[in-house]
């Protein structure tokens, strides 16, 4: 296998997670007979420009089709993130009803709605139909196609002074040829554009042992180095950082064109001196990452036997792509976790691929309330736990976090109105 980005070929294996499903290839109950597609999850680091990435297994198509499962607008603490970073963009570049915003996996709308309520014209790419039209209901236009060069050579020709603003929040890492993606920006991008791009930092992954966060649909795992050396390819530069909470510790990045006038922040600098101290792209930085996998997974199937020895009720929070690459690489299943809920309808009646673990409406936590609660998705269990708090008030349900082992979770148990909540 040769590296996505420059060509190299890859030796060097980084985390080895087995088998498993992709993540978001939820069962319906029809399918448990049927055989189910595992391929090798595996990370590779190239040590030539660094870029960490799995290996070629699925077509993009195959992880994204038309019953894709993740709405972004099910959580509220993200659609809050979505309209923070709205307001601001439009305030710091001075974004006009003479604007262009271009959004690449604009999925449901989460994002683009805040645009078209500021009359801003904008454009989404969403190739998964399930939620581009319920981006439609919103009043966002979306092009069912996957982004990249020729797509915006495309538009290009309808727009030609180009987008103003391109976003892309969490797409980057699912690119399965970065370069053609990266090109497309270049192309679609207007002379002073700028580019917004929020994508999961390879070091807080590492640091954090974030494994449960490496699944096919996430071809890439970046850091700020890569990423420079990737934009330079394609005649851009990255002239700001910052750093984000989201997603264990993100990274969203502003890019131009090369000779562009943003001037470039002290932040591009300290990132990338901090990424240097660790030496991110050697593979010594990695040497933990392992073991940490090992030691999350045997601590979870630990726990849950336990409490399947003791005769006590569990359920899990969160049907989410993490909690699918955890619980496959721990070999849970039904047998002893019953249950997963998640307020996303889509998922409901569904069953988590690899694992079977059947996917139900929170509902259920109500009519038979668990004595231990599983909250997978981290890194929204603040906003999870705060809204199903009641469980805790009322049965005396124990919460707990799962990495790096399952950890109980101290809850403000004052009533709290519940919100639909997905991860």
């Amino acid at each position: 296998m040769q590296c996505r980005h420059c060509a190299t070929e890859l030796s060097l294996t980084v985390l080895d997670l087995a088998h498993a499903p992709p993540s978001n290839a939820y069962l319906e109950k029809g399918q448990l007979r049927q055989p189910e597609m595992h391929f090798p999850l595996r990370l590779f680091l190239c040590e030539s420009c660094g870029l960490v990435q799995t290996e070629d297994f699925c077509d993009a198509d195959q992880l994204f089709d038309d019953n894709y499962v993740y709405f972004s607008s099910t959580s509220s603490s993200w659609c809050a993130h979505a309209a923070r970073f709205a307001e601001s963009a439009i305030a710091r570049l001075g974004l006009t009803k003479d604007s262009f915003v271009v959004e690449v996996a604009s999925n449901d709308g989460y994002l683009l709605q805040n645009f078209v309520k500021a009359e801003i014209p904008c454009l989404g790419f969403e190739p998964t139909a399930s939620t581009a039209e319920v981006a439609a209901r919103k009043g966002v236009q979306s092009r069912t196609t996957f982004f990249g060069e020729l797509e915006a050579k495309t538009l290009r020709q309808e727009r030609p002074r180009g987008a103003d603003l391109i976003i892309g929040n969490n797409v980057y890492a699912h690119v399965p040829d970065i370069n053609d993606f990266t090109r497309g920006l270049e192309q679609l991008l207007a002379e002073q554009g700028v580019i917004s791009l929020e994508f999961p930092h390879l070091l807080q992954l590492v640091e954090q042992g974030q494994f449960d966060t490496v699944y096919h649909e996430h071809f890439s795992y970046l850091s700020l180095t890569t990423v420079q050396k990737i934009f330079a390819a394609a005649n851009l530069r990255i002239f700001d950082v910052e750093q984000l909470s989201t997603h264990g510790g993100s990274l969203r990045v502003w890019g131009c064109r090369s000779a562009a006038e943003h001037k470039q922040t002290k932040a591009v600098d300290t990132i990338l001196q901090q990424e240097r101290s660790v030496d991110i792209t050697k593979g010594a930085f990695f040497e933990n990452l392992q073991g940490q996998a090992d030691h999350a997974a045997d601590a979870l199937l630990s726990f849950l036997l336990d409490l399947k020895a003791k005769g006590e009720s569990v359920a899990a929070y969160g049907a989410a792509a993490k909690g699918t690459t955890l619980l496959n690489y721990a070999r849970v299943n039904d047998r002893i976790l019953p249950y997963v809920c998640d307020a996303a309808p889509f998922k409901q009646g569904r069953y988590l691929p690899g694992c079977h673990v059947p996917v139900r409406n929170p509902i259920e936590l109500r009519n038979t309330p668990p004595q231990h609660l599983l909250i997978l998705p981290w890194n929204i269990k603040d906003e999870i736990a705060r809204d199903l708090s009641w469980l805790a008030r009322e049965h005396g349900t124990t919460f707990w976090t799962i990495l790096p082992q399952p950890e109980r979770i101290e809850l403000d148990t004052r009533a709290h109105s519940p919100a639909a909540l997905s991860a």
